[in-house]
């Protein structure tokens, strides 16, 4: 299963431990040849300056050969300081974006109120990014429908609005049962969309956050995560074997039903990305990347 294409998600750090965990992270990963890495915004773009340095730091770095993603957001900011940002990632040789609506900066559940002066929404903001570069943009999407959108039609409906404003691919938001992920890949291509959906796997190990996490977004969490998780609070080692294994076998699973990318949510954790990787079959690349 070497043949598999793998990304990784990373959040950009608050504080120096935090970012050098980050740039080890970075390290460690860049061997395994990922397509790309992409590098979040906090809530509201909150974040956006750290995510720009650490982005184009990345991709200007070329001992790694790593190709890197930055995240772009509508929330809270006009089309013209979007497009500062756009222009500033392309300025820095960063040609691949993630581009999001965005959450609220009140958290996921606040009302989404559009900036006066800015885009709208995921698919307004590709066709500006198109109109300043030719970016290779990436989208996100809900196998389980977004937790605002009134019903699975509607979600399949965004969907196709941001590929027909010019995405490449979309990102699925994490799920935990592979039927979940193939459901929505069919209905999807029943609905016209030839482009890749590429499933995004959660590498969170400390269950408590997990399940809130899951509950914010409106995924289901399976009885069996919570029997295996039990008693597990303080023993950070078991759980991240837990974790690895079950993300495998979900993603195994996958590649049976003919699933070659993958995009993992890294919690800036190079350890449990790798041991997931190697039980994958995917395996660190010696001597000079292609």
């Amino acid at each position: 299963m070497s043949n598999l294409n793998i990304s990784f998600e990373f959040f950009p750090p608050k504080s120096d431990a935090v970012e050098k965990r980050l740039w080890d992270s970075v390290e460690r990963l860049s061997p395994l040849q990922p397509k790309f890495v992409s590098v979040t915004y906090g809530a509201g773009g909150s974040t956006r300056e750290r995510t720009l340095d650490v982005v184009g730091r990345i991709a200007s770095d070329t001992s790694n050969s790593i190709k890197a993603a930055g995240h772009i957001t509508c929330v809270g900011s006009s089309k013209s300081e979007i497009n500062s940002v756009l222009q500033g990632y392309w300025d820095r040789g960063v040609t691949s974006i993630v581009a999001l609506r965005g959450d609220p900066a009140e958290g996921i559940g606040a009302k989404y109120i559009p900036h006066p002066d800015g885009y709208s929404y995921a698919s307004d903001l590709i066709e500006g990014a198109k109109e300043i570069a030719d970016f290779d943009i990436s989208v996100g999407c809900y196998p389980e429908g977004h937790p605002e959108a009134r019903s699975m039609s509607d979600e399949l409906s965004n969907l196709k609005r941001k590929f027909d404003a010019g995405a490449d691919r979309a990102i699925t938001q994490f799920f935990f049962e592979p039927e979940t992920y193939l459901r929505f890949r069919d209905k999807a291509q029943a609905a016209g969309m030839d482009k890749p959906i590429v499933p995004g796997i959660m590498l969170q190990s400390n269950f408590k956050g997990l399940s809130r996490m899951a509950e914010m977004c409106g995924a289901y969490l399976p009885p069996k995560y919570a029997e295996l998780y039990e008693g597990l609070d303080d023993d950070w080692e078991t759980r991240d074997l837990v974790t690895a294994h079950l993300t495998a076998e979900i993603c195994n699973s996958l590649v049976q039903e003919g699933v070659k990318d993958f995009h993992f949510y890294t919690m800036n954790r190079a350890g449990l990305s790798l041991a997931t990787c190697r039980l994958l079959g995917v395996k660190p690349v010696k001597g000079p990347q292609a």
